[in-house]
């Protein structure tokens, strides 16, 4: 296989060769299910993934339902928001996948994608459009803007909309109230027909260097930075410590059995006693053990 790079100009391929690219590259992409009426009352249901939430006060989220890359038209949910600035954005889990999908099916205007797809409408407080009743959660939204991009086929139509009122099934809370990432079992967007399911083994945890200054990659010996049995994971996850670990720390992991063994079988400098420090380090790396494993690693 080629480990060359291809470059491309947007301007040098066709709109659906640009879209796929694009979809494909930049993903897992959350998916707004949005809920819009028009002037005479007429519901539409249709899911867009150029969508996020990107301001928390206000309470903003944005998403985009692009024109036809066939012929340029708007999306019926884009006309319903100039009509009837009101929205409800409506969250997708996993049981609830294959309806959402239907729902994308390009009907004719004044066609109820809640009804063809078997979605429960239930009444909104403050916002005209329905929520779904299958929905995790559901935030009633009020459009600030509409940002248009362009007039051509493909082009994005930025809708803006402030969280009004949020509903939440709370069989997806925690203990604490809180909503529960692995009960929510989200899924996301990716390219062509792909999508991707947020939950077993697909979820991992990564401390989040806020509230403390990681030493990084930098500080950490050569010998460390260019292994061959570490990858770039590995090393993030060491950068993440909040310092290099003391000559006590680094004495005391000797103690642990597995590294006597290791000094056992093996003579100061081997270069295999080395592979086996670096793959021991691994295992507890990825056993959370992030302290032990740079102490070993500095022995």
């Amino acid at each position: 296989m080629s480990s060359g790079t291809k470059t491309i100009s947007p301007s040098d391929i066709s709109q659906p060769e640009l879209h796929a690219y694009l979809l494909t590259a930049v993903a897992p992409r959350p998916i707004c299910f949005a809920s819009t009426i028009d002037a005479d009352g007429n519901v539409n249901l249709s899911p867009f993934s150029f969508f996020n939430v990107f301001s928390s006060n206000p309470p903003v989220m944005i998403f985009s339902p692009s024109r036809s890359g066939r012929d340029g038209s708007l999306k019926h949910s884009h006309q319903n928001v100039l009509e009837v600035p009101e929205v409800v954005i409506n969250i997708v889990n996993y049981p609830m996948v294959e309806q959402m999908s239907l729902a994308s099916t390009a009907y004719d205007r004044g066609i109820n994608e809640f009804v063809k797809a078997g979605f429960t409408e239930v009444k909104s407080e403050k916002v005209r459009p329905p929520r779904v009743a299958e929905a995790p959660v559901s935030f009633e939204c009020t459009v600030t803007e509409v940002i248009e991009l362009a007039d051509t086929p493909g082009a994005g139509n930025l809708v803006l909309a402030k969280v009004e009122l949020m509903h939440i099934n709370e069989n997806y809370l925690d203990e604490n109230g809180q909503l529960d990432t692995q009960k929510l079992d989200l899924v996301g967007r990716m390219g062509g027909s792909w999508y991707t399911r947020s939950s077993g083994d697909s979820l991992f945890e990564i401390p989040k260097p806020i509230r403390n200054k990681g030493i990084g990659v930098d500080s950490l010996p050569a010998s460390v930075r260019n292994s061959t049995i570490l990858t770039g994971n590995n090393l993030g996850r060491l950068g993440n410590l909040e310092k290099l670990p003391t000559s006590e720390e680094i004495i005391s992991v000797r103690s642990i059995s597995e590294v006597q063994s290791l000094s056992k079988d093996f003579g100061a400098g081997n270069p295999e006693k080395t592979k086996k420090i670096h793959q021991l380090a691994k295992r507890w790396l990825e056993e959370g053990k992030v302290a032990e494993a740079l102490a070993l690693l500095l022995n």
